[in-house]
């Protein structure tokens, strides 16, 4: 009995860590942070004018979760694109499988819908890598506009580095790959090995074609690429910059004025939240982000009790609008009525 208890346990650590993390956090840390009650009478005095703006810049973030997969993946509609979007963030942000539910879900709708195999696998890695190369970027650039002001953020500056590094070695990768189809094969074949140690060391089934796959994958990438990275560019920054609006409009919302905040401090703050979770360690980064921005924001000025407002506003609104849509979607998808859309 309590070797299948300790079994259970070792089966379910991530999840359980999660819940444990989640808890912590809004049971325990925030309300030291600033009193519910506060956080309550704060929000009680937003003026229309601040309950119209922070609606505006919800929708306009739910919006700009299409045009990067239409960019990615030419012959895919608005209407398509929203309804896939929505339904995959939501699966990623409330189930326990997290991202990997989402792309599966993805992959369904789009199969059904009469992409081609090579055409979803591209999508799904361009949009994650213009997604990866966006998150470490604004962490530069805000290391650099804070630098520029005389000022500087320890950690921010530490991921940063962090996630220069790690996306340089996998844009050389990447570049190599593209390059011709021996190094295709060559980095196929390494990156199947490294992941069937990680595999091994998780007691997984290992994993095998990569080469042969990443092969096929640059073919049909490096046609994408070429006609349509500056549009899967410019909407992929118009998506993440989007979500950024919610986030100001949230601060000013509370009553945080630019002297106590301004706004690179603000950008650099989304921006620390933004790298680190792209490591999914609770679904959605529920309680990473709003311990680790309430922190940030804090650090630079703002007060407590206006901080956690902020932070819990700007969350409920860029958590729960794409939750609700993409339940809707999820559970109306498979009457969407497919179309086969030419090969582009």
């Amino acid at each position: 009995m309590f070797a299948r208890i300790v079994a259970l346990l070792k089966k379910n650590a991530a999840q359980l860590v999660a819940v444990v993390l989640v808890v912590g956090v809004f049971g325990f840390v925030l309300p030291r942070v600033a009193d519910y009650g506060e956080v309550w009478r704060a929000l009680q005095d937003l003026s229309t004018r601040d309950l119209a703006l922070l609606a505006g810049t919800a929708i306009l973030n739910v919006v700009t979760f299409a045009p990067p997969w239409m960019a990615a993946l030419p012959g895919l509609s608005f209407g398509h694109a929203m309804v896939m979007s929505q339904a995959s963030t939501a699966a990623s942000s409330v189930m326990p499988g997290g991202d990997a539910i989402g792309m599966a879900l993805s992959y369904s709708m789009l199969r059904r819908w009469g992409f081609r195999v090579e055409q979803v696998a591209v999508a799904t890695a361009a949009t994650a890598v213009w997604n990866t190369i966006a998150n470490v970027s604004f962490a530069v650039v805000a290391v650099g506009l804070l630098a520029l002001g005389g000022q500087s953020h320890a950690l921010l500056t530490t991921t940063a580095a962090i996630g220069g590094i790690v996306l340089v070695v996998g844009l050389v990768a990447f570049v190599l790959a593209l390059q011709d189809e021996r190094n295709a094969r060559r980095v196929g074949g390494i990156a199947e090995r490294m992941a069937n140690r990680v595999l091994a060391v998780l007691r997984r089934k290992p994993v095998m074609g990569w080469a042969d796959r990443l092969v096929l994958f640059r073919g049909e990438a490096i046609g994408l690429l070429r006609r349509r990275w500056h549009v899967l560019t410019l909407t992929t920054l118009a998506g993440h910059l989007a979500m950024f609006l919610v986030l100001v409009a949230a601060v000013r919302a509370v009553g945080i004025t630019a002297d106590q905040l301004t706004l690179t401090e603000a950008f650099a703050a989304w921006a620390l939240i933004r790298i680190i979770t792209t490591i999914p360690i609770t679904p959605g980064g529920l309680g990473i982000v709003e311990l680790g921005l309430t922190g940030a924001l804090v650090s630079f000025g703002a007060g407590q009790v206006e901080a956690v407002t902020a932070v819990l506003l700007y969350r409920v609104l860029t958590f729960i609008p794409p939750v609700a849509v993409g339940g809707v979607c999820l559970l109306f998808w498979r009457r969407v009525a497919p179309s086969a859309p030419a090969d582009p």
